[in-house]
């Protein structure tokens, strides 16, 4: 189960939430994002053994191959209406990093989206459908995943909070490789209750 902590923005915030055991832990490079990240300090304070995400949404591959050599990213996360040739450009500059694409999920018409994406990314990323992207701190209905047929792992993402553990464990689909929390482990955006992430971890871990 890989576990990843998004919308990481604070120093000392990453370094202590970066003791909870998580795998990924994601900066946001979208400037309309209320946790947008623009400083390389930000990267710098990610302990080893901890994989760099970097989420993007629309942007240039020139942007992110810039911001990917800035950051010393291991993942890129496209969250936007990337086309299969923009991951194609980045999957040949970016020779060796692991992509994610995400698909915003309201209803199982939405799963249909995936099928462009198969093979052509490492992980899709189910989040839930908003106004804006991500972060909305809601979930959507799980089950419509059931529906989810591809050869593409996926993670779960979207409102999960710390009492979900029992809700994510009693999940199953053969692709689920692992979760995103955000929203509903911060005390303010960016700024994460590092306690509540700990335990949290801790239990799903232990299943």
């Amino acid at each position: 189960m890989i576990i990843k902590v998004c919308g990481m923005r604070d120093v000392d915030n990453i370094r202590d939430a970066g003791k909870a055991g998580m795998d990924w832990m994601g900066m946001i490079f979208w400037q309309k994002s209320a946790r947008y990240v623009d400083n390389p300090e930000t990267a710098m304070a990610i302990p080893k053994g901890v994989k760099k995400v970097g989420v993007f949404v629309n942007e240039t591959p020139e942007k992110i191959v810039k911001k990917a050599d800035i950051y010393s990213l291991d993942i890129i996360q496209l969250h936007g209406s990337e086309d299969v040739d923009t991951i194609r450009e980045l999957r040949q500059r970016l020779h060796g990093k692991t992509f994610v694409k995400a698909i915003s999920v309201s209803q199982t018409e939405d799963i249909k989206l995936t099928e462009m994406y198969d093979h052509e990314v490492d992980y899709l990323l189910f989040d839930t459908k908003c106004k804006s992207v991500g972060g909305s701190g809601k979930q959507f209905e799980w089950s419509v995943l059931h529906n989810y047929k591809g050869d593409t792992p996926f993670l779960l993402s979207g409102g999960i909070g710390p009492d979900d553990v029992e809700n994510i464990m009693a999940f199953n689909h053969p692709m689920m490789a692992g979760i995103d929390l955000n929203s509903k482990f911060e005390v303010s955006p960016g700024l994460k209750d590092v306690e509540r992430l700990s335990t949290f971890i801790a239990k799903v871990k232990q299943h």
